[in-house]
């Protein structure tokens, strides 16, 4: 997969959670609405849809205090604008 996507592939250790500091701090925030005992088979689409846009809208220190919404966007107006 590598060679045809020319790209380099990393996974990070077991139980090394400081190889995965960006997958770490999602899971922080994603356990702010939905508790880890909470079993996902209760959490309803609806539940996720407003996770998921309340997420992707909330500004990130890593990202210049962009959302992840307009950091995405931007990067796919600058390859819109090279095409």
């Amino acid at each position: 997969m590598d060679q045809a996507l020319g790209i380099q592939t990393y996974f990070a250790d077991p139980y090394c959670s400081w190889q995965r500091g960006s997958n770490e701090n999602f899971n922080g925030l994603l356990r702010q609405y939905i508790p880890t005992k909470r079993r996902m088979e209760t959490v309803t689409d609806e539940e996720l849809t407003m996770i998921e846009n309340r997420l992707n809208h909330r500004p990130r220190k890593r990202l210049g205090f962009k959302t992840p919404h307009e950091v995405f966007h931007a990067s796919l107006n600058r390859v819109a604008v090279r095409t």
